[in-house]
């Protein structure tokens, strides 16, 4: 895996933004959108929806779902969940893994409900 500029696996940062793009049918990306924002040792997983009010370059609100942690030294990732003041804690449902898709499938299907609601 080739590392990108923020030292995350590039493979890996591609899959996130592959999963995020099908989590939402394309005929109500109008309304909803999920989309990944990339930091230097993590990614959050973010749920996008149109400004209240229909202005002219108003801009998109942004409710942080969930975050993947990556430690560069051991190659692995480790998901997290938010909550109620925007905090992120450690889901323990969940190993930390080297494979990314781990991560995302436990939080796809959301078992306790934590992250989708």
């Amino acid at each position: 895996m080739t590392p990108t500029s923020s030292s995350l696996p590039e493979a890996d940062v591609a899959q996130v933004r592959r999963w995020c793009e099908q989590r939402v049918p394309a005929q109500v990306r109008d309304q909803v959108r999920i989309e990944c924002e990339e930091a230097p040792r993590h990614l959050t997983v973010l749920e996008r929806r149109p400004a209240w009010r229909a202005e002219p370059g108003a801009d998109w609100s942004a409710l942080p779902v969930a975050r993947l942690r990556y430690l560069k030294s051991t190659g692995v990732w480790t998901l997290y969940w938010r909550d109620r003041n925007m905090r992120f804690h450690r889901y323990d449902r969940a190993p930390a893994t080297a494979d990314i898709g781990v991560l995302l499938a436990e939080l796809d299907s959301d078992p306790m409900a934590i992250f989708w609601g």
